[in-house]
């Protein structure tokens, strides 16, 4: 007898039928704004976008947000459904998934005094601390015309064709700023207690019903936990949604924390299916379903929650960048094959938040499918790639599968590069990953691997190969400092590799991300230690009962720290201001709670046995003593096998790529991408 086709996830690929919708499996591609919109040919784009996930099996898509109004877009040139609106863009869309088991739901969001211009609103003129503008608070009769505005839109979106409306209620949006008391102190009946601050969602519901008829399904997206002082409590938020049931919805989707809130709720140091709790509590209020949302990466992680009565459905927006086939192969039983998310944050909410489109570090094709068309290669070619890091590895692959015969030299023993040094730092065990899906594509692809092979020059060039791929990386760079020599110096790669004793009494030189990564290191978990929920809630201060206002405690200011570590900036800019957009505030949040002295404009002289002499940026010479010192003080590329092969065989086309093209920082999203569009193009 053959195995049923869901014997591995019953629960996730189990249909779904609530009011309209009919429901393949319970997979939601969870909101997330491209910004495909500013690019050329948008509705070109955006359709070839949502055709992929669609194609790719995925229950339901819930599009970027849409705002009901133009005062509620997030920018001047954001989105938004009105009367007068053109409607091209959102046939692109339901034209996405036409002809595929897979429905779609446009969101309703309003910004509120997120709004990135200074006609932004809000219940109250208090200025969100992540916002320059101060809001201007709506009157009595404006939020009467946008909850109006909010039917009209669903209205429109029905008819256009979508198959649900979802109302975004969290996330520190305008809904959600009206149902908190800490931005919310009106006077009139959609402020002061909890009856009037949640008038204002509920009557959003109400009007939409009323708008879209009894059997059009609508999904109001809650907040969970706010996670900032002066959130709602947790019994607010179960009363919120035993009301939001009663007004009409359908789903209650649920979201977490706030975009000003200092907790991290979707990076890589959260635990996978870490705010499951806060969905189990809503779905024990109601009758309707309930979705899960953040950190679910993986099928074997979204059936534990769906198998353990945490809710119905799962959200899971990265994981659909990172990998549009992600349903398809769970129902394949090909998780094996899954391009894992490793909530990275580089190329999605880190490029939205620079004004870039949105794609994805491990899947750079993510809304670029126009452009990075995957082609047989016209006249395959017999390659040799040298380097077997995130460059190297996702070179030969692509490569490989457009029918080109890839050759992969490794001088270690394992695959990886700086990717196996990555991997150690606590709370990036996501990088394990990205090594797994690496070494199984390039098993499928067939790329015959030479490993603890020192590629040379004459090898390359003898005849076996029509062209050359260097992806041979970085090497530490070792600054020209008197003493560097000494035994207790290491390189960061020695100490991450475990190859390094580290003393209690710990100099690093440099104040970079490497740095950054190596103070985590040395104070944090266990190297290559998963985070787990209750050392996540203890240092977040976060209330597991969910019962607390905003759902956490008073947090703990100071994080034990096992050594005594210094960092030393040579520039006098402030520290940690390289890092990443959207997570480098969690670091430096880190360092400074580890208690990290940060020295900057320092000038490192000489190092002796008295200890480790510096000047100051006034011209202070001052000693600091030390057991170890780390240098972080950058990379410089490996390549010197391109000046060989262009002396020795001229014609033999040489490409460079990743850390050994450009060494300014280990950058991986820059390093795939570089790789992956020559695969596609060579």
């Amino acid at each position: 007898m053959m195995p049923s086709p869901h014997a591995s996830y019953p629960h996730l690929l189990s249909p779904l039928a609530v009011s309209n919708l009919r429901l393949r499996n319970r997979m939601v591609m969870g909101a997330m704004h491209t910004r495909l919109e500013s690019m050329d040919r948008p509705n070109e784009r955006i359709q070839a976008f949502y055709r992929a996930r669609a194609e790719g099996e995925v229950g339901l898509i819930i599009t970027g947000g849409i705002s009901p109004n133009l005062v509620g877009r997030m920018e001047d040139d954001a989105p938004a459904l009105t009367c007068d609106a053109d409607l091209s863009w959102h046939r692109a869309i339901v034209a996405a998934v036409s002809g595929t088991d897979t429905k779609v739901c446009m969101q309703l969001l309003h910004a509120g005094r997120y709004a990135k211009f200074a006609a932004c609103v809000a219940p109250s003129n208090l200025r969100a601390r992540i916002n320059k503008f101060i809001p201007h608070a709506l009157t009595t009769q404006e939020i009467f015309k946008t909850i109006a505005d909010y039917a009209s839109a669903a209205s429109l979106a029905r008819d256009i064709g979508y198959h649900a409306v979802e109302i975004m209620g969290s996330e520190g949006y305008l809904i959600n700023e009206f149902t908190a008391p800490c931005t919310n102190n009106r006077t009139d009946e959609f402020g002061g207690d909890f009856e009037g601050r949640i008038r204002f969602p509920i009557e959003i519901i109400k009007a939409v019903r009323e708008a879209v008829g009894p059997d059009f399904a609508i999904i109001y997206r809650i907040s969970a936990l706010d996670l900032v002082d002066g959130g709602m409590t947790g019994d607010e938020t179960l009363e919120l949604a035993r009301r939001a049931e009663l007004a009409g919805a359908d789903i209650l989707n649920t979201g977490i924390g706030w975009h000003e809130s200092d907790v991290p709720t979707v990076s890589h140091n959260v635990p996978r299916a870490g705010w499951a709790y806060a969905a189990r509590r809503i779905k024990e209020a109601v009758t309707i379903p309930v979705m899960a949302s953040n950190r679910i990466n993986s099928p074997e992680v979204a059936e534990s929650i769906l198998g353990s009565g945490h809710a119905d459905l799962v959200s899971m927006a990265r994981p659909l960048l990172a990998d549009p086939d992600f349903a398809r192969k769970s129902r394949l039983r090909q998780s094996q094959r899954i391009n894992t998310c490793i909530a990275c944050n580089q190329a999605c909410l880190d490029n939205i938040f620079k004004h870039q489109t949105a794609t994805c570090l491990v899947n750079p094709r993510a809304g670029r499918e126009l452009d990075w068309v995957m082609q047989p290669a016209p006249h395959p070619k017999r390659l040799a790639v040298v380097g077997a890091g995130a460059a190297g590895m996702n070179f030969a692959f692509k490569a490989a599968e457009r029918g080109h015969q890839v050759t992969l030299f490794e001088a270690a023993a394992e695959l990886g590069g700086q990717l196996r040094l990555a991997r150690n730092i606590p709370g990036k065990t996501e990088f394990d990953e990205m090594l797994r899906y690496f070494q199984a594509r390039l098993n499928e692809e067939k790329v015959t691997l030479r490993m603890n092979c020192t590629a040379t020059a004459e090898q390359l060039a003898g005849g076996d190969f029509d062209e050359v791929v260097l992806a041979s990386g970085v090497r530490p760079r070792q600054p020209d400092i008197p003493g560097i020599q000494c035994s207790d110096v290491h390189g960061y790669d020695q100490v991450l590799s475990g190859a390094a004793a580290v003393g209690e009494r710990v100099i690093i030189i440099g104040a970079g991300a490497i740095a950054y990564d190596m103070v985590e290191f040395l104070l944090g978990e266990a190297p290559h230690t998963p985070p787990t929920l209750a050392d996540f809630a203890a240092e977040y201060g976060l209330d597991l009962s969910a019962q607390s206002a905003g759902g956490r405690f008073l947090r703990t200011q100071c994080l034990p720290a096992r050594r005594q570590v210094t960092l030393l900036q040579r520039s006098d800019r402030r520290p940690g201001s390289s890092l990443a957009l959207t997570t480098g505030w969690i670091r430096r949040d880190k360092v400074q709670r580890f208690g990290v002295p940060i020295l900057t404009g320092v000038t490192t002289q000489r190092i002796d046995d008295e200890g480790l002499h510096y000047t100051t940026i006034e011209g202070k010479l001052l000693t600091l003593a030390f057991d170890t010192v780390i240098v972080c003080a950058g990379q410089e590329p490996i390549r010197e096998l391109e000046a060989q092969l262009r002396s020795s065989s001229p014609t033999l086309p040489v490409h460079v790529i990743g850390g050994a093209d450009n060494a300014t920082e280990l950058d991986a999203k820059r390093a795939i991408e570089q790789a992956s569009h020559l695969a596609l193009k060579i």
